[in-house]
């Protein structure tokens, strides 16, 4: 069965991509849907892993390759392609970053006592540059910024049905969607819930009963998982959406409208929603054990030693390994069950003590420039895009951008393969509105329009 699986995978892959190929140069649609796909299963992977290690508690526990992947080599080729009519920047904005972010997590390896581990690691994040890569240099215009936007509502729709079927007909106490684990689908909706809010905020063309039902829909996503932290920053993720919404004073007057009647409606619907839930969000905050947060902190402590330990960290995706005896790093963490040889402990909370651990200090000072280089380049595609409808999108990038860099203050959810999709496609998004407004693509916005 297994053997069988394979073969379907590579049947899929030799055939489905050239067929998908012409079939995208003769048919928009059957761009527009392959488009889709390429986000789509970012949400929902369907994947196979060669030398699959589900036994491992690390980040990455096989050779991944997904139909997010075969969707995304349909594109690449069609990049290609077009590349006559359309020059491709073959060294996309913030490349160096994370080249310079990629050597040393492949120099850390020299440190790993299981390299295969760190393969793991290796190739997704080579799998993740080529997807930043591909869509940084696919999206061309606001025609296909609007295609985005539809696949979005539409990835959200299913995400809640998810959601909805697994609390209802279930009964699950802490939804988690078609995601790995309920902290996976905060960050991941926070991101598509804010372009839904922004765009229903900044843009007077769109229908604001579906944009607003699609907002609506990823709240109760979020409000579904329980999760403390992602309730408290979907928060903050949506009144930094409406306060720099109307801090940009919008000449249209359908849209300031707009922001009165969301100003009543929204808190108004929050209550709501929330009285309706008060008894299950009161449940979970009363029974949060006092355990889980000491053993954060002895996790964040046996990191720092990792980190203190070696210039280059103990090796990519080799934490979960090494925080087990008879390394010592996990010395002050009781077992608890002494006699039980199958104990593993966990992994650390926060991704940025988990990057210093594996790879060392230097190597998440990379990682924190790649993440505030283009933090502050959506912050200048903002201040340049005034007049443009398209502003929405940085808009909404400022409010995700910020919940994802505090999440990952918590979580280590950056890591998984659905988050660390998005985050590539968020990063690419940001360089093409940079390349658009300098095309002066955008609403015929020149390169003249700066802070």
């Amino acid at each position: 069965m297994a053997e069988f699986k394979y073969l379907i995978f590579f049947m899929t892959l030799i055939i489905g991509v050239p067929l998908g190929y012409l079939c995208c140069l003769h048919s928009k649609n059957c761009e527009k849907l392959v488009f889709f796909l390429v986000i789509f299963f970012t949400c929902d992977m369907v994947d196979i892993n060669f030398v699959s290690m589900e036994t491992y508690r690390g980040t990455t526990r096989g050779f991944e390759f997904g139909m997010v992947d075969i969707s995304l080599y349909i594109l690449l080729s069609l990049v290609l392609k077009r590349r006559h009519q359309l020059p491709i920047d073959w060294f996309p904005m913030g490349s160096s970053l994370y080249l310079l972010y990629f050597l040393f997590s492949l120099a850390s390896i020299i440190n790993a006592d299981v390299g295969i581990y760190s393969a793991f690691e290796i190739l997704k994040m080579c799998r993740m540059y080529v997807y930043f890569w591909t869509i940084a240099n696919y999206l061309r215009n606001e025609q296909q910024l609007q295609w985005l936007m539809t696949t979005i509502g539409a990835i959200i729709i299913y995400i809640f049905l998810s959601v909805m079927k697994q609390k209802y007909l279930l009964g699950m106490f802490q939804c988690k969607g078609p995601f790995p684990h309920q902290n996976s689908l905060v960050m991941y909706v926070s991101v598509f819930g804010a372009m839904a809010h922004a765009y229903l905020l900044n843009v007077a063309s769109s229908r604001s009963w579906f944009w607003f039902t699609i907002f609506g829909m990823a709240s109760i996503c979020i409000l579904a998982t329980l999760s403390r932290a992602g309730l408290a920053l979907f928060i903050l993720n949506s009144l930094l959406v409406f306060f720099i919404s109307v801090c940009s004073k919008q000449s249209n007057a359908k849209v300031r409208k707009r922001h009165l009647i969301l100003l009543i409606i929204l808190p108004l619907a929050g209550t709501l929603v929330l009285i309706k839930a008060s008894d299950t969000i009161m449940e979970r905050f009363l029974s949060a054990p006092e355990e889980s947060k000491i053993v954060r902190i002895r996790l964040a402590k046996a990191a720092l030693y990792m980190a203190n330990d070696k210039v280059l960290g103990v090796g990519l995706n080799n934490f979960a390994h090494k925080i087990n005896p008879p390394y010592s790093y996990s010395s002050h963490i009781p077992m608890v069950d002494e006699n039980d040889p199958d104990e593993k402990h966990g992994l650390v909370e926060t991704v940025y003590l988990m990057i210093a651990a594996e790879t060392g200090w230097l190597n998440l000072i990379i990682f924190i420039s790649l993440l505030l280089f283009f933090y502050a380049k959506n912050i200048k595609n903002y201040c340049r895009l005034k007049g443009s409808q398209s502003r929405f999108i940085c808009i909404a990038l400022i409010a995700a951008l910020t919940c994802i860099y505090l999440q990952s203050t918590l979580e280590w959810v950056l890591k998984q393969t659905n988050n660390f999709y998005q985050l590539m496609l968020v990063f690419a998004l940001i360089a093409t509105m940079d390349r658009m407004i300098q095309t002066g693509e955008l609403n015929g916005q020149a390169k003249r329009k700066r802070c």
